[in-house]
């Protein structure tokens, strides 16, 4: 099966969100596909605010979870965010049976690590009673190194709930 979204397909950083880019190219998506670079400033240019939050949040969790050579998160997301040689994607508005086949497909012994953004959307997919609440905002199904989460926004995953779940997503990877 294919996913539809952004960023690498064979990524083990997978982030699931309920809604896609307001734009026709990426409404059409038939495919994961890597971002080229100066494309999620054009996405939020025609956008606006949400997405730029949405790709700015993300490019701070990947550049916390993991050391790079780059000097910031802005210049990884610039450069490196859900782009061929990055470890991340972002997949659009998946039904349960996908979301559970793309975390069935990927090697429980591996550090792959699936991320529901939202607690509206994962209550909606009916994955909310499948995980262990640790607090109101951070949800995990250790079993599938699944996590539920804040939705991408400053307000909701300020930086210090960025920390947390990087300690939730590097504990999932020592079991």
């Amino acid at each position: 099966m294919t996913f539809k979204g952004l960023g690498k397909p064979t990524a083990q950083l997978n982030v699931f969100i309920e809604n896609t880019p307001p734009l026709t190219e990426y409404q059409t998506l038939q495919a994961c596909r890597p971002m080229q670079v100066g494309e999620i400033k054009t996405i939020a240019d025609l956008t606006g605010n949400h997405w730029r939050k949405i790709f700015n949040v993300y490019a701070k969790l990947a550049f916390e979870l993991t050391p790079t050579k780059y000097k910031t998160w802005q210049d990884f997301r610039d450069c490196a965010l859900l782009q061929n040689h990055s470890n991340e994607n972002l997949l659009f508005n998946l039904t349960p049976q996908e979301i559970l086949q793309h975390v069935s497909n990927k090697p429980l012994l591996s550090d792959n690590i699936s991320i529901i953004m939202g607690k509206t959307y994962a209550t909606k997919l009916g994955f909310s009673e499948t995980c262990h609440w640790l607090s109101a905002e951070f949800a995990v199904n250790a079993d599938k190194k699944l996590v539920i989460c804040p939705y991408f926004d400053y307000r909701q995953l300020s930086n210090i709930k960025i920390t947390q779940l990087c300690q939730l997503i590097n504990a999932l990877h020592n079991k």
